[in-house]
Formats: structure tokens, C-alpha cells, sequence
């Protein structure tokens, strides 16, 4: 039984499904992907850090799982696509590890500094100071709604939407799911937590004083609208392919309506749950795309007058990684979380499903072991226990 129909519920649903489960996936909302996982679009590429440091390497295998499953899913160019994506350094040098001579630095096919062709297809060669950036050319966009669909309507996977769950009770076969009106919505051995910051409600409803997960809520906001409406002169001076690293700028897929569409964001607000449209944000946004791309910010600004936005609550823990399998096996025994994505949902989503499965059939790590050992939820039961 999967709780949350999301990028992290329907990822640990089809890693399940994938060995052979029978998988029921229970959302509050009438569809899937109704949450943060209905963002329009967003982008897929991996951390840089000057020591390579674990997330940066989880991130890449993150990556790699991820382009997997798109290519496996998902029709390229229409639902995602593998354009590469430029990362712009602006408020501090992101540095690639340094090389030894004769040795690699890991970074090899994944980060490159930017060349002077690509700033200028970005209109960005002729900044002051001197602009710093980093080539990604295993980046992609994607639409994450569209993977949260494929990945649910695989064999072995039953949905089943409008199950609002609101109470867990450990049953001697393992776990019952109840409403707020204390109907049994269903029962099973295995349970997953995967319906974002609700996870923090659910572990609390339990016999635990307390959910032993620190998560905290990230409200987001992104802009959007449609290329036709742009002036010529924005049109022109639209980047060939993504730019991130002051927010991050994206078009040419498709939007609601199916006609192309630009997004910018998101905004970053910690302790807010509210999913509600603003135009302070829509500001932001338009704050963040002048910075990072200023003469396409320049020219863009009249569109956010009438930009459309899409927003929703995300949720982080303390070490910004994701909390991934059985949280106290003796205690909660049955009962396991894929959660604490943050803003990361679409590069790591997929790999902590294949996480989540290998923990429970005992396989090989799909990542380097002691790396799979930071993902795991089991790192904060073990803190909070006296």
C-alpha cells in the first residue's frame, strides 16, 4: 500500500510493481500528480560542489536513474527531453572538483565550464564582471504530472483517488488506513508514506509521540505563459535551452492548453502551506529571471503582467536529502516512508524508489552503498531514540 500519488509515491509504486507486487496507491485528490508533482515543468540535473560532496554524487545517480525511466516511459520531446542544460554561478562560484594531473575529478560527461559560445548563445557574454557558468550536458526538462501517470498505469499498480487518509493503527496483520470520519479505507502488511509533508500528520497519528521525520514545509511558486504572446525581441532573444542556478528558466514544451509555454521559478518560502497563486511571487519570479538572464528578464518583464502561476508545498529535511525506507523496524514494523524530496522531486524520485525496493528485497544498492546509507529514513529514528 502506497499513501501519496505523487513523483515519490507512484516512483516506489512502479519500482514495487516492477518485482513483482501487487501495489494499491491511495491519493486524497481525484487524479494523480495533483500536488507538487502537477508543477508544468521543471528540470533534471545533477548538483555541482568543489568536493564533490555526497549529494552532488547522489545527485548524479539520481540523474542517471531518472533519463532511465523517462527514456523508458515518456515520448522524448513531447513529456521531457535531454537538451542540456546551462547553469549561470550568480551569487557564488559554484567550482567543479579540481583535476589531478592524470586522475579524473568523476565529473567526466557530466559538468563542464560553460564556453564562450554558449554564454553567447545566451545572450550572457557580455555581462560585467566576467560570467561564470557550468554546462550540463545531461540536464533535462520533463514534466513531471506525465511520469507520475506512466509510472502508475504499469502492471501490477491499482489507484485509487478521492482515499483522503488521515489515521495509520499498526493491526496484527500489519497496518489499517482510516478516514477523518474513522472509516477503514484499506489494510495491509506493507505500508509507504509517500504523500510529502502530510507524512509528518500520518507518523504522528501513530503510537509514536510525535513523528520522528523533522520535516518542514517549502512553499513554491512558479510564473508561466504561452510563447506566442511574447514580443518578437523576447522571442529572439530566448536561450536554446534551459538555464538554472538564480531559479531556472524553461520553454518550448508544451503547457495546459498544449501550446509552447515558458515558466520561470520558483520561489522559495519555508514554513508556508499555502498553495494559493500570488502576485508578489509572480514579482519574485520575474526578480530571479532579470538576474539571471537580464536582457531576456528585461524584455520578459511586461509578460508577467499577465503571467500565469501554478503553486504548491514541497517538503525538506534538515540535511536536504530524502528520507527513503523502514523507519524502526521493530517498532513501526511494515511501515515505510519515501519522502523529504524538497526541490530535488524530479532528479531523485525514481532513484529513491529503486532505494525503497532494494531495502525491502535485500538487493545491491543502485548507488554507491555508503551513499544509499545517507538516503535512508532509519538515520532519524535512530536520533530520536534516547
Amino acid at each position: 500500500m502506497v499513501v501519496g500519488a505523487g513523483l515519490a509515491g507512484s516512483a516506489a509504486a512502479y519500482s514495487l510493481a516492477q518485482r513483482g507486487w501487487q501495489v494499491q496507491v491511495l491519493d486524497a485528490a481525484v487524479a494523480p500528480a495533483a500536488g507538487a508533482s502537477a508543477l508544468p515543468a521543471g528540470l533534471v540535473a545533477p548538483h555541482v560542489s568543489p568536493d564533490d560532496a555526497p549529494l552532488s554524487r547522489i545527485s548524479r545517480a539520481g540523474v542517471s536513474a531518472t533519463l532511465a525511466r523517462l527514456a523508458a516511459l515518456l515520448p522524448d520531446g513531447t513529456d521531457w527531453a535531454a537538451t542540456g542544460v546551462l547553469e549561470r554561478r550568480v551569487e557564488h562560484a559554484r567550482a567543479l572538483p579540481p583535476c589531478a594531473p592524470g586522475r579524473p575529478n568523476g565529473m567526466e560527461g557530466w559538468s563542464v565550464e560553460a564556453s564562450p559560445e554558449r554564454l553567447a548563445l545566451a545572450q550572457l557574454d557580455q555581462l560585467q564582471p566576467a560570467t561564470s557558468a557550468l554546462w550540463h550536458p545531461c540536464g533535462a526538462w520533463m514534466r513531471p504530472a506525465r511520469l507520475v501517470q506512466a509510472q502508475l498505469a504499469q502492471p501490477g499498480i491499482e489507484w485509487r483517488g478521492g482515499c483522503s487518509v488521515a489515521r495509520l493503527q499498526p493491526t496484527p496483520e500489519g497496518w489499517a488506513l482510516f478516514d477523518a470520519q474513522g472509516q477503514t479505507l484499506a489494510q495491509a502488511p506493507w505500508v509507504v508514506l509517500a504523500a510529502g509533508f502530510a507524512v509528518r500528520g500520518l507518523l504522528a497519528s501513530t503510537d509514536w509521540a510525535g513523528s520522528p521525520l523533522p520535516l518542514h514545509a517549502l512553499r513554491g511558486q512558479v510564473s508561466w505563459g504561452l510563447l506566442d504572446d511574447l514580443p518578437a525581441a523576447a522571442r529572439a532573444a530566448l536561450p536554446p535551452w534551459p538555464v538554472n542556478g538564480y531559479g531556472s528558466f524553461l520553454h518550448g514544451m508544451n503547457g495546459p492548453s498544449g501550446a509552447p509555454m515558458w515558466i520561470v521559478g520558483s520561489t522559495f518560502e519555508r514554513g508556508n502551506t499555502s498553495a494559493a497563486v500570488t502576485e508578489a511571487d509572480h514579482a519574485a519570479n520575474q526578480a530571479r529571471l532579470q538576474r539571471l538572464l537580464p536582457r531576456l528578464g528585461t524584455l520578459m518583464q511586461p509578460a508577467f503582467h499577465a503571467a500565469q502561476g501554478w503553486a504548491a508545498v514541497r517538503c525538506t529535511l534538515p540535511d536536504r536529502l530524502p528520507a527513503v525506507g523502514v523507519l524502526d523496524a521493530v517498532r513501526w514494523p511494515g511501515l515505510h516512508v519515501l519522502t523529504g524530496l524538497g526541490a530535488r522531486g524530479l532528479t531523485l524520485s525514481v532513484l529513491a524508489g529503486e532505494v525503497l525496493a532494494a531495502q525491502l528485497h535485500g538487493e545491491p544498492w543502485p548507488l554507491e552503498p555508503r551513499l544509499a546509507q545517507m538516503l535512508l529514513a532509519q538515520r532519524f529514528s535512530r536520533r530520536s531514540k534516547p
